[in-house]
């Protein structure tokens, strides 16, 4: 680990590597120095098939978020992740392996949450989303798609059939009640999908990964900064929403063990709806303004497709602490997708009064 850590131009000499977090896709390492901290990353290339493109999509969405947070008066070492180059030059290094890893600067006095614990808290980070997409709504710079059809529902039924036509792991009969929950909502999710196909709502730089660890806080609760880029894209505005609210709102956890313990908080719904509006009015089209509370049904049931498409698989995308771990989550999803659903007009009208309708 030391020497992968010295591939890179760091301050100081290295003292510590400790591990950091438990992601789905992602090793995470601290490394401390006499001088600094870093964040060291071994990027999944079974997941990024082209780790130098994804680093070349974060170096020139940072950069630019840098120069506005510049422009605005604001430390951009501290609001804008800091990608550290290697020795020679390169955005991420290559070990003997064929691992890749890449380095950024961690950010002192960070504070990540696992679930908003308030409504002002939620309103925060819908802030810290919108604020994000403002201030790259004039980056017009070529993204290359590293995740190509990633929230593409029609894309997603693609595999999902594959996926059920293979029966890898001969998990299909078992698993064919769930099944049924994805099937009876395929005709809805691909009418929504048909308006980004149609041009009627616009693919904009988005985040793709909002859930609230990914966001840094300050010790008083303001959004710092918006980490884990490795999913920037061009896509709809509406994905970043739908997401978010999907960990901001969700009552329980993400793969809850008890699917009664998941529904939706609309006080948090409130609460990010109204922050992430408070920055994103200013540019959203009213089709993607009217996007933003279905979305809360359409990525939460992606995530329902996902999770139980990577089950009949054999669990070969998310990580897993046991055999029936991508079915808990599964079933988890579902019950906050069948709470969103059940609330559907009042967040209809909640986006309506935040937005000024």
């Amino acid at each position: 680990m030391e020497r992968i850590a010295a591939q890179f131009l760091i301050d100081g000499s290295v003292r510590s590597i400790r591990t950091l977090g438990e992601g789905f896709i992602n090793d995470t390492f601290i490394v401390a120095t006499d001088r600094t901290r870093y964040i060291l990353q071994r990027k999944n290339r079974h997941v990024f098939t082209d780790i130098p493109a994804m680093m070349r999509n974060i170096q020139g969405v940072t950069t630019h978020l840098k120069e506005k947070v510049r422009a605005a008066g604001g430390d951009p070492r501290r609001e804008v992740m800091t990608v550290i180059p290697t020795r020679d030059g390169a955005l991420c290094h290559r070990d003997a392996a064929g691992d890749y890893w890449a380095m950024t600067l961690y950010i002192e006095g960070s504070v990540t949450h696992e679930a908003a614990a308030m409504p002002d808290l939620a309103r925060c980070g819908g802030q810290g989303i919108g604020r994000f997409q403002r201030m790259l709504s004039d980056y017009h710079e070529p993204l290359t798609d590293i995740l190509p059809g990633f929230h593409n529902i029609r894309i997603r039924f693609r595999q999902w059939d594959e996926a059920l036509a293979c029966d890898a792991a001969g998990r299909r009969r078992a698993a064919a009640r769930e099944i049924e929950w994805v099937e009876s909502r395929r005709a809805e999710m691909l009418r929504f999908w048909e308006k980004v196909e149609r041009g009627e709502i616009p693919v904009r730089v988005t985040h793709n990964d909002t859930k609230i660890n990914n966001i840094l806080f300050d010790e008083q609760g303001r959004v710092l900064c918006v980490i884990d880029l490795d999913t920037v894209l061009n896509s709809p505005c509406y994905n970043d929403f739908g997401d978010a609210i999907r960990t901001y709102a969700n009552h329980g956890r993400e793969d809850d063990e008890e699917p009664g313990n998941v529904w939706l908080d609309k006080e948090m719904f409130r609460g990010f709806t109204e922050g992430y509006l408070s920055e994103a009015r200013s540019f959203l089209t009213p089709a993607e303004r009217d996007s933003l509370a279905f979305s809360a049904r359409y990525i939460t049931y992606e995530q329902v497709l996902r999770f139980l498409m990577d089950y009949l698989n054999g669990d070969t995308y998310y990580k897993i602490k046991s055999p029936d771990h991508n079915l808990v989550r599964t079933r988890a999803q579902y019950a906050l997708l069948q709470s969103i659903e059940a609330n559907y007009d009042e967040l209809c009208e909640i986006v309506a009064n935040a937005a000024g309708h």
